[in-house]
């Protein structure tokens, strides 16, 4: 099998893979179709109406996120997970019912907004550490960077589907089918073989389990680095949901079909970017900061396309970009922390990363209703660009950087620095997980 896809010969990574594909689908079917129900049909095309629904739906994530690591350290994670399946399932199928029932409101959308925002924030750091439980440790990195490319695959289907069912049957029926697609995601996690689970040690409950996550993240220089960068390309710059609809609206006079296109053009990038990152075997901070520093660049390119078509071909590098950042620094926290806080130390990265975008997301809208689309993506280039630059040079002084440049076999140069392991002892390791697993399986 090619080591692309070397973590699908898992019996129960292929079945949560394919269940995740399904169910992402359907997600992203719902993310547009609740932005457009929002822009054209309950609001006269607001931009900051459209920020906030984003925001209630990723607000949860700053408050819930901690306590929800703690459960992902605690308790069963597949049940747990089949617990927030169900509820993102009906919270689904009750907006689509409202909207097709003729007495959708503004405000109501608010609230599912929120209220499927409270149950992601508690799905999200056990959805991130349950992968860990599928395949073996040396096979993580390719696990997380097919999961990324599940996502980005259902990025590229997902959205084109919405835009044509919006204008077949609606809004209405496009929530509900996403409803029933969550479905996919409880068959496949019901069906695993217990047996072959690679269950991570739980936690047992006791006092300062919060403040201990929260230590162990301080004390990582190089995890702090990548919050800091994530967070503020969230913040101003995945905002594609919002600029997109924008954009494809008020500066192209696009509609529901062609908004949707530019989702999946996006996503053409983002699955590139993911199956590359299968590939690396150890992701590297460099890697998150440099994917930053290419985003700002594609992004301030993107902003200044003239048309729809110049546009929608600049997606690409975006989506690229900014699926290689979020991989490398999702599998390079991960592989890096110690599995007992493991669930504590991706519910704060989560907490950044998405908890960034309730921040971001009205600011942004407003930029976009105040001064033009192209000025709300603009903001996101200059702020990508400035973190980048900034982390690369907190970095080298910092960390104490050393290159090396090797010419006797291939030539090619090697960043060093004491913050972070080296490749032997990142081999050392790597080396002993699959001698383990080799006994295990025996």
């Amino acid at each position: 099998m090619s080591p692309t896809f070397s973590s699908l010969k898992f019996r129960n990574y292929r079945l949560w893979f394919a269940g995740a594909l399904v169910a992402n689908v359907g997600t992203w079917m719902q993310r547009v179709a609740q932005d457009w129900l929002v822009l054209t049909e309950l609001t006269d095309e607001s931009g900051v109406a459209v920020g906030i629904t984003t925001a209630l739906q990723f607000a949860p994530v700053l408050l819930l996120s901690p306590y929800a690591g703690l459960l992902a350290d605690r308790v069963d994670r597949r049940k747990l997970l089949i617990a927030t399946q169900v509820g993102q399932g009906v919270l689904a199928a009750l907006l689509g019912i409202l909207v097709l029932s003729g007495h959708a409101q503004l405000w109501q959308v608010y609230v599912f907004a929120l209220a499927l925002g409270c149950v992601t924030a508690i799905d999200g750091p056990v959805r991130q550490t349950f992968v860990a439980e599928l395949v073996p440790q040396s096979k993580l990195s390719n696990a997380v960077g097919l999961n990324s490319a599940s996502f980005n695959a259902a990025r590229l289907v997902g959205p084109a589907v919405a835009g044509l069912l919006i204008a077949a049957v609606g809004t209405g029926w496009v929530f509900l089918i996403n409803a029933v697609t969550f479905f996919a995601t409880i068959f496949s996690l019901t069906r695993m073989r217990q047996s072959e689970l690679n269950p991570m040690p739980s936690t047992p409950r006791a006092k300062g389990q919060l403040r201990e996550g929260i230590a162990y993240v301080r004390g990582r220089s190089d995890i702090l680095v990548i919050m800091v960068v994530v967070g503020v390309v969230s913040t101003f710059g995945l905002n594609f949901q919002l600029t997109s609809a924008m954009m494809a609206r008020s500066e192209f006079g696009m509609g529901a079909g062609e908004y949707g296109i530019l989702g999946s053009v996006l996503a053409i990038g983002s699955l590139t970017g993911a199956l590359l990152a299968a590939r690396r075997e150890r992701p590297r901070v460099r890697l998150v900061i440099g994917a930053a520093f290419g985003f700002g660049i594609a992004t301030g390119v993107m902003a200044l396309m003239p048309t729809y078509l110049a546009f929608a071909i600049a997606c690409i590098p975006v989506g690229f970009a900014s699926l290689t950042m979020m991989t490398a620094a999702n599998a390079t926290i991960q592989m890096s922390t110690d599995p007992v806080v493991r669930g504590r130390v991706m519910a704060l990265y989560m907490m950044v990363f998405l908890g960034a975008n309730p921040v971001g997301s009205p600011i942004v809208g407003w930029i976009g209703q105040a001064y033009g689309p192209r000025w709300a993506i603009g903001i996101g280039s200059i702020s990508a660009l400035l973190v980048a630059t900034g982390a690369a040079l907190w970095a080298w002084r910092k960390w104490d950087v050393t290159v090396r440049y090797h010419v006797r076999t291939r030539p090619h140069l090697e960043v060093l620095h004491p913050a972070l392991p080296d490749r032997a002892d990142i081999a050392s390791r790597l080396g002993a997980q699959e001698a383990a697993d080799r006994q295990t399986a025996a």
